[in-house]
């Protein structure tokens, strides 16, 4: 039935989460702020907000990058420059990688048998950094970043732009996994192609956003495909 699949990158294949966690520790730190829970938890949310922002058109990408530590600086009532943080951020985001439980086993399964493809709505300087790293590429056709794109996702021109790329892509044979409804799932609907939710971290459904399917391990997909 299916014949290409497109993977989200952060908290689908690899886990974004823990690998923030480390370099914000280590950014805080190199700028004299204390990592604590509650400092990195408040900076989460803020970094969050943004790129959820920026899904809806409301901010540029580049805003994103600054205004989330812009914001995060007036909340703390300190005096750093934003731009400065983020090139230190950024330089150190790229410097590791941890695999979502099961990711490296669905890719090595599903490679043989489908085309793959990147879909990713990261930093492409810091995403190029980590995949390389991760010595997952030569099992994907491509690498779709929306930086380099000129869109992302959940726009449909994202979607038209990887689509247009592909030789002899049909979209009734495509699906995209992610885990997020309001980008990758919203994003897929808007293309017309099926979406599979990859809730490992159990968030909340929306019923607005209604995924074809929803599963909470990687293995799993060896149901669907």
């Amino acid at each position: 039935m299916y014949k290409y699949v497109f993977l989200d990158t952060d908290d689908t294949i690899l886990d974004f989460l823990k690998t923030e966690r480390q370099a914000i520790t280590k950014t805080f730190k190199q700028f004299g702020l204390d990592p604590t829970d509650e400092l990195i938890a408040l900076y989460s949310g803020i970094n969050q907000s943004c790129w959820e922002r920026l899904e809806r058109g409301e901010i540029t990408r580049a805003r994103v990058l600054i205004e989330r530590f812009e914001l995060l600086f007036a909340e703390l009532d300190v005096d750093l420059d934003p731009q400065e943080v983020e090139d230190v951020y950024q330089a150190l985001l790229g410097e590791s990688h941890f695999f979502v439980e099961g990711a490296e086993d669905i890719i090595a399964y599903l490679s043989p048998k489908y085309h793959l493809y990147i879909a990713s709505n990261g930093v492409a300087a810091t995403q190029d950094s980590r995949l390389a790293s991760s010595g997952i590429l030569p099992h994907f056709d491509d690498v779709f970043i929306s930086e380099r794109t000129g869109y992302h996702k959940p726009e449909r021109e994202y979607f038209d732009y990887c689509f247009a790329r592909i030789p002899g892509f049909r979209p009734e044979e495509a699906i995209i996994v992610g885990d997020s409804l309001s980008s990758d799932i919203l994003g897929g609907k808007n293309a017309g192609i099926a979406t599979c939710w990859f809730n490992y971290r159990n968030r909340p459904a929306r019923e607005d956003i209604q995924p074809d399917y929803t599963i909470y391990k990687l293995e799993e997909l060896k149901e669907i495909l």
